[in-house]
């Protein structure tokens, strides 16, 4: 598959085109802490060695879905079709006028330069994937590296795993000088308890270490949803009781996004509508709300702005 190749994935899912309006108002000032742009591809090649081709999503789409849904603000994280070529989310963030920051991909060889240039442009972050899917290798030496280099410029390293790779994983992760942030809270198997072991393993290690977790993507982890779809207003009710666990347990400490356009999805596409009116369910406070949406993304994100 060459970068000129662009057609997509067989069986990709477009993301869901007209999102109805959330019944959840969102509090002055709340981010989408996970979501993504993909190329355009015409403007924006995918990178050769990606696992995946998608559909074209915009930075004209997500500010619009932002601006739909009631969020101020967005912070993009960089996809893995883009490979460590940031072009795309360095272009969405210049565009952003200061209302998005980005987590980009790097790697261990990169100039001092080229952090100052991301830095300049928004990135406070830079992520790392451990789900064997999705990557090759287990990107251990690389991850240390990059994690030396970029903490003099106070960024965080964003990371994503499954939840059976924690305990090997957990060492190397709390050795790291630089905060993290787990995408996803690590995958949990969600037909187990959210009062059991491994569950409980996962919020051990929150504790014990400079981490942050997104509450985001019931729809990846769900098994018996229901699907925020067809105006379902109490979607993945089996996620549930583990989001609010980590809300509870760590209130300044978890974040939200929408993780639009939802790349990789099997069985169907969410309507982002209908996923912003989940919050309140794991969420269950106006002061949850406020540190999950406003005052959490601000401090690690627009440090200067949060006092």
């Amino acid at each position: 598959m060459t970068d000129h190749d662009t057609a997509v994935t067989p069986g990709w899912l477009d993301w869901y085109r007209g999102p109805s309006k959330p019944e959840f108002v969102l509090p002055p000032g709340a981010v989408d802490a996970h979501c993504h742009v993909f190329g355009p591809a015409a403007e924006f090649p995918f990178a050769p060695e990606r696992k995946y081709t998608p559909v074209d999503a915009s930075k004209h789409d997500l500010f619009a879905l932002r601006d739909h849904l009631g969020f101020d603000r967005n912070v993009i994280v960089q996809a893995t079709c883009h490979g460590a070529d940031n072009s795309a989310l360095v272009d969405a963030l210049h565009a952003a006028g200061g209302r998005a920051r980005g987590v980009a991909t790097v790697r261990p060889d990169v100039t001092d330069a080229e952090l100052r240039r991301l830095h300049d442009a928004g990135v406070r972050g830079v992520r790392f994937n451990f789900v064997r899917r999705l990557v090759d290798a287990a990107p251990r030496e690389a991850l240390e590296t990059v994690a030396r280099r970029v903490a003099p410029l106070g960024w965080h390293v964003v990371v994503y795993f499954e939840a059976a790779d924690l305990p090997d994983l957990e060492p190397f992760f709390a050795s790291l000088p630089v905060p993290l942030v787990i995408d996803h809270m690590g995958r949990p198997d969600v037909t187990r308890s959210a009062d059991g072991p491994e569950f409980a393993r996962f919020l051990r290690f929150v504790a014990a270490n400079d981490v942050w977790v997104k509450v985001s993507c019931p729809e990846r982890l769900t098994v018996s949803g229901p699907p925020a779809l067809d105006g379902e207003r109490h979607a993945y009710r089996d996620v549930v009781p583990f989001a609010r666990k980590v809300v509870e347990e760590f209130t300044d400490r978890a974040l939200w996004g929408t993780d639009w356009p939802h790349p990789n999805l099997k069985n169907h596409m969410p309507d982002d509508g209908l996923l912003v009116d989940h919050i309140p369910h794991i969420a269950t406070t106006a002061e949850q709300q406020r540190a999950l949406l406003v005052d959490n993304p601000l401090r690690l994100y627009w440090p200067e702005e949060a006092g």
